[in-house]
């Protein structure tokens, strides 16, 4: 398979479906952290390459995808060691973002998202921690999901920081996002069920410019269509940056945890913003870890009592477009800080998300997210693909859109 777009660490590696199913005929590549038999991952950086031996057998969800009848062809590039929200790799090159070349890809599932994008496959997997499939998704104009935390088999993926780390995976459209999700979740919840209220945070709808507020605003009619209620609330007195440096702290120290006794004896190469932030992670105090939990746990109650059993909360994926590639450190770090506020919401509670693309008049890909109470995760993505199937009678019967 030719891949003009740097998507791909192996392009040669095929995988044949072992079954028959719902992914019949489709195609789907995978992060290079999914352990696929006799293959060794380089999780983004060479010397890990270099200093792990191949799996001796593949990760359960990508066995659970080929006996639906879907065929793994290559594995993608990701950020080193899934560490950040931009996609360009210091070793690997940069993945290209097909909607906008000149724009980065969103990281850390780059590589899934460019491969998706360009359609050299079907659908992939990546994985999600701080916002890692639902970012590149959001940049590069795609359908993403991730799941509840633990409710897909993460087992055989490299971890980042295991209380947050999820499977997540990436579509063109959203009826094999949900085909996916049925291959890789056992549920018994009903998916025919919708969703009465919309919930709309004032500070989060503040992140993004008024242009691209006022074009989400215009999509959320169609949904707002089928609920009951709209509202605007206060989702965080202390504020969001708050719950970004919760989950940032947290998150740092799981990761410390998990990767310094690799780091501390290989002394692995790390490129520009990767080293900074595993010495950040290497100077934290895990005694502070206990208290932060009891804020996260705290977090999660508050969004569970006010989503319940019917309620989504409604947000901007990422603070806007995807930026531009080869911008100074400071600007990408800033533009991370502000994103993780957006993504830390569902990270740190451990519940749904689905990302939607929404174009502007330039063509350029904004993402829209519902975020739903722990494991409704089919009964939110059959909803997706219900709504964005009724958009086009929506406006045409003028729904009057949601204000801010």
């Amino acid at each position: 398979m030719r891949d003009q777009w740097n998507a791909l660490m192996d392009a040669s590696l095929v995988l044949n479906a072992t079954g028959s199913g719902a992914l019949d005929g489709r195609t789907f590549a995978v992060k290079d952290v999914f352990a696929i038999q006799n293959v060794r991952n380089s999780a983004g950086n060479p010397d890990w390459l270099r200093t792990h031996p191949p799996s001796d057998k593949s990760a359960p969800v990508i066995d659970a995808l080929l006996k639906q009848g879907a065929r793994l062809q290559g594995t993608t590039h990701t950020d080193e060691l899934m560490y950040s929200l931009n996609g360009e790799n210091h070793h690997y090159g940069t993945p290209v973002n097909p909607r906008l070349p000149d724009r980065i890809p969103g990281g850390s599932s780059s590589g899934s998202a460019s491969a998706v994008a360009a359609g050299l496959t079907d659908f992939a997997l990546g994985t999600d921690t701080g916002g890692s499939v639902r970012i590149p998704s959001s940049y590069c104009g795609l359908y993403g999901f991730r799941p509840t935390h633990g409710l897909v088999d993460i087992s055989g993926v490299i971890p980042l920081a295991k209380s947050f780390d999820t499977v997540g995976w990436m579509s063109r459209d959203p009826h094999l996002l949900l085909q996916t999700g049925s291959a890789l979740i056992q549920s018994k919840e009903s998916i025919e069920e919708g969703f009465d209220f919309l919930y709309f945070d004032k500070e989060v709808w503040s992140f993004i410019e008024e242009e691209e507020k006022e074009i989400l605003i215009k999509a959320v009619s169609s949904f707002q269509a089928l609920a009951k209620k709209s509202e605007t609330i206060i989702l965080s007195e202390e504020g969001l940056f708050k719950w970004g440096e919760l989950f940032r702290t947290i998150q740092g120290i799981e990761i410390w945890e998990e990767h310094r006794d690799w780091i501390t004896s290989v002394h692995p190469a790390f490129g520009p913003g990767i080293s900074d932030r595993f010495e950040w992670a290497s100077s934290l105090n895990r005694d502070e870890l206990p208290q932060k939990q009891k804020e996260r746990k705290n977090i999660k109650e508050c969004l569970s009592h006010l989503l319940q059993h019917n309620g989504l909360l409604v947000i901007p994926t990422a603070p806007g477009e995807a930026p531009k590639r080869n911008l100074p450190a400071e600007a990408l770090e800033r533009t991370r800080t502000k994103t993780m506020q957006l993504t830390c919401i569902a990270g740190l509670a451990g519940f749904p998300q689905v990302t939607i693309p929404i174009l502007k008049a330039n063509g350029a890909p904004i993402g829209l997210s519902f975020i739903a109470n722990e494991n409704q995760d089919l009964r939110l993505l059959s909803w997706i693909e219900r709504v964005t199937s009724l958009e086009n009678s929506a406006e045409e019967s003028k729904i009057e859109t949601y204000r801010f």
